[in-house]
């Protein structure tokens, strides 16, 4: 099996150095550049997870992510010395898929880039997973075959990040469930969950209903249920 192919886009020569060495040594693939407009030249199909530097020379990282976001669904861990909360939602508003604040431990971010590389990699089929074929899950106007990943909605095809399509499959298994952020976090991301979380689900929430809802201000089938979490309403249109 082919290893993982990692984009690591990083102005800090340094950082990008130590990372490299970290990744290569877990016998990853790794392509560099040091500012955007590079990285975005690198980009392919065989990559299957970008580090992208918030803070970079020429365009910006977060420019950088909506760029990619406009041919591909690869997962994008941001590298930030902003650690505001306010900065994580926007890294995660513009399509990224997690955020690391510097100085950050390289344990942690091989934790991180080893949790997305693995969901990406089953989302992809590139690794093994429970066979799916011929199932397919059909509530509420939505459509989803299990085996290529495939959403319609009302007919229509829709494209999901690889976190969206595990949050709507899960609900989508078990309508009418109530899931908290806590629920949500630990079974599609499938880590810790802290309070910070909390922000991260609710971003992939409101990008999720942007695609799937005819009114995403006044959603039909994922709803609030305040103070306790989210529900897919089966018997929604």
């Amino acid at each position: 099996m082919e290893h993982p192919k990692i984009l690591l886009i990083e102005d800090d020569e340094d950082i990008r150095e130590g990372v490299r060495i970290l990744l290569e040594s877990e016998n990853y693939r790794v392509a560099e550049a040091g500012n955007g407009r590079d990285g975005l030249k690198l980009l392919d199909q065989d990559t299957d997870l970008v580090i992208l530097d918030v803070m970079l020379p020429g365009i910006s990282g977060l420019r950088t992510c909506e760029e990619i976001r406009k041919t591909s669904f690869v997962p994008i861990l941001f590298l930030t010395a902003k650690a505001q909360e306010s900065d994580r939602l926007i890294g995660l508003m513009v399509g990224g898929d997690d955020y690391l604040p510097k100085p950050f431990s390289y344990a942690e971010l091989l934790g991180r880039v080893k949790a997305l590389l693995r969901r990406y990699r089953i989302y992809q089929g590139k690794e093994g997973q429970e066979q799916t074929e011929g199932r397919r899950l059909e509530l509420a106007g939505i459509e989803i075959e299990e085996e290529f990943h495939e959403v319609l909605v009302r007919g229509r095809q829709v494209e999901l990040s690889e976190i969206e399509y595990q949050i709507l499959l899960l609900m989508m298994k078990h309508p009418g469930k109530i899931f908290s952020a806590q629920n949500l976090y630990e079974s599609v991301w499938q880590e810790p969950y802290f309070y910070s979380c909390n922000s991260t689900v609710m971003v992939h929430i409101r990008r999720l209903r942007v695609k799937i809802e005819r009114n995403p201000q006044a959603p039909e089938l994922i709803k609030t249920v305040w103070g306790k979490g989210y529900r897919f309403e089966g018997y929604g249109k």
